[in-house]
């Protein structure tokens, strides 16, 4: 329970952190194409008799950069380069998860989330993403947010956009592989997007969006723990079900101020 409760917290600090930048550059859907095409590392991870975090990490930082590339070499709109990889990815992987025989529990896991799961090596790997990313974005946030609001003059200003935009890939596609053993391969994109989304409600302001969607990821884990041992839920569902909740209460709220302002 406390390798669950610190995994949570660093996995809700971590996707209040990336969540910021995937909502406002419109990555949501990069994000959840990375996690479903996850399916295929887990697959493999149990059909090599491998831990599927060390099938997941590879397979992940690889699909998401050949994915960014394909986007960028291609006259096709992101969306529709998205949908296609991430229909032949999910086929591949509901392929090999049709050889996998006997004993299904790894995959069922990965699948769905099980937060109780995590071991030392997956929170030594959630902190070290959390550590690199904080580092690169924090350092670098004021071309971030330029490269964010308006990709043509943070070129013109001479910023590395094509350089930054494979690293964020690569630190988004490391946090999809960490986060998926405690919320699973099809709830992961809702960790990512709903905490900055709410955030988003509450504030227009960048540094405040950027701190409230951290603090709501890291708090939201922490419930949904409590609500999954309480009612005996599955973890990732229970924390993704919280975050739900809690955006709805915001949108209400931000509602009422409007309408009584």
């Amino acid at each position: 329970m406390q390798r669950a409760i610190a995994g949570g917290v660093l996995m809700g600090l971590l996707g209040g952190l990336l969540g910021c930048f995937v909502t406002l550059r419109q990555l949501s859907f990069f994000s959840h194409a990375v996690g479903h095409a996850a399916l295929v590392g887990v697959a493999l991870g149990v059909l090599l008799h491998l831990d599927p975090t060390w099938m997941l990490l590879p397979f992940t930082l690889v699909f998401g950069v050949v994915v960014l590339y394909l986007i960028d070499r291609t006259d096709l709109a992101s969306d529709n380069v998205l949908s296609i990889v991430l229909s032949g990815a999910l086929a591949i992987g509901v392929i090999l998860t049709s050889l996998i025989k006997g004993y299904r529990g790894n995959l069922m896991a990965v699948l769905f989330g099980d937060i109780l799961a995590i071991d030392a090596t997956d929170l030594i790997l959630t902190l070290i993403v959390l550590v690199v990313s904080g580092v690169f974005l924090l350092s670098t946030l004021r071309q971030q947010i330029l490269l964010t609001l308006n990709p043509a003059v943070a070129q013109v200003q001479g910023i590395p956009v094509g350089l930054y935009r494979y690293i964020f890939v690569v630190l988004l596609s490391l946090t999809v592989a960490v986060a998926i053993k405690a919320i699973g391969v099809l709830l992961v994109n809702a960790f990512l997007v709903i905490p900055a989304s709410s955030a988003k409600l509450l504030s227009h302001h960048f540094i405040r969006f950027l701190w409230l969607s951290v603090v709501i990821g890291a708090i939201s884990s922490i419930a949904g723990m409590i609500v999954s041992g309480l009612f005996n839920f599955a973890s990732g569902p229970s924390i993704v079900l919280v975050q739900f909740v809690l955006f709805l209460l915001i949108f209400g709220w931000s509602k009422l101020l409007v309408k009584f302002a």
